[in-house]
């Protein structure tokens, strides 16, 4: 009788270890041959919960067609994001390929101050002298330092490149949410499905739409708004020839994921722009003038616009997930991290209140 037990259990667990060894390759598997297009449908996903809500209005116009609506609507993303988008990384490109080709001809040169900069009040004698220093003195200054500016020369070719791939993927991802907008209704029940089955009846639906909101709220109100600005800044810092535009652009998109305005950066542009004696006619400085400004304040326009409702999660969660995303996944990752973080401190605070009982103040 023992003898048959043993070989009954270790029959049993013989199979139970087949069957986890299965299972575990299986799974090993499948991550392996998703992980390429991780960041794509990740991406494509948060674009099309983002988005949704304009799709359905879309769809209302279209007298119901989904499919039709779908490709409308990804046309006139691709037209109004896409177009910037390659202007931008276009322009960037051929700026730090021309500023690195020039540093190795000995032929970069930094415009001559407008003699006004010296009638800046405390420091404009000292700006003046140091920047007439560096218009006239540049190739030997280059010279003492050629390599380490090349060094840095060649790193900022390679963000550029990292740019156009990852704008690029962000293309391609709102071709894809697209299509995932079509089968939303499906999709939605899926995904329905598994939380409750991850959780329970009750639990699994809540948890779905926190995802979405906080996911949409992010997305759209503090990552969303950031992009556009960074998007409308960094085209008009390439059409007036700022130097630096894509790192500028850059920086306005981190400002608006801290929530602080851009001013920041397009008020020192117009500065430039007016200090500067080869910054154009007074027409082309007056027009970029209230370009850069407007851009700088469209926030204020937007949010109201785009911003269903507030963020819950703190600007902080938002920030690390937006810094770590984007060194771990470049410019792509810079967005999903923001919103990745996001949800998972609401799903995270949401498990917390579950455990603890509600007070009503302090005693």
């Amino acid at each position: 009788m023992h003898t048959e037990l043993r070989k009954l259990l270790s029959q049993d667990l013989t199979e139970t270890l087949i069957r986890v060894v299965l299972i575990t390759l299986l799974v090993i598997v499948c991550v392996r041959v998703f992980t390429p297009f991780s960041h794509l449908v990740i991406l494509a996903i948060i674009l099309a919960i983002a988005l949704y809500p304009l799709y359905l209005m879309v769809v209302r116009w279209f007298g119901g067609r989904r499919g039709l609506a779908a490709t409308a609507l990804v046309l006139s993303a691709l037209l109004l994001l896409g177009a910037p988008i390659v202007l931008l990384g276009i322009g960037v490109t051929g700026q730090l390929s021309d500023a690195y080709e020039k540093m190795e001809n000995d032929t970069l040169v930094v415009p001559a101050p407008d003699p006004k900069v010296r009638e800046l009040p405390i420091v404009g004698e000292r700006v003046f002298a140091t920047w007439s220093a560096a218009a006239t003195n540049l190739p030997n200054l280059l010279k003492q330092h050629r390599q380490a500016i090349r060094g840095f020369a060649k790193k900022a070719l390679g963000m550029a490149a990292n740019g156009l791939k990852s704008g690029a993927v962000f293309l391609l991802a709102i071709v894809v949410a697209g299509v995932l907008m079509v089968y939303a209704e499906e999709e939605e029940r899926v995904s329905r499905r598994i939380l409750i089955r991850l959780t329970d009846a009750e639990q699994g639906p809540k948890l779905q739409e926190l995802s979405v909101a906080t996911m949409r709220s992010v997305a759209v109100g503090v990552v969303g708004v950031a992009v556009i600005q960074a998007i409308l800044l960094g085209v008009g810092f390439v059409l007036a020839g700022v130097p630096g535009a894509g790192i500028l652009a850059l920086l306005v998109m981190f400002l608006g994921i801290l929530q602080l305005p851009a001013v920041l950066i397009s008020l020192p542009a117009v500065a430039w722009l007016w200090m500067t004696e080869d910054g154009g006619s007074t027409l082309f400085k007056v027009l970029f003038t209230v370009w850069f400004i407007v851009a700088g304040l469209a926030d204020n326009v937007l949010k109201p616009l785009l911003l269903g409702r507030g963020v819950d999660a703190p600007m902080l969660v938002v920030l690390i997930g937006a810094i770590g995303g984007m060194v771990t996944g470049g410019m792509t990752g810079l967005f999903l991290g923001a919103v990745l973080l996001a949800v998972g401190y609401q799903i995270f605070m949401q498990w917390v209140d579950r455990g603890v009982p509600p007070t009503d103040g302090p005693a």
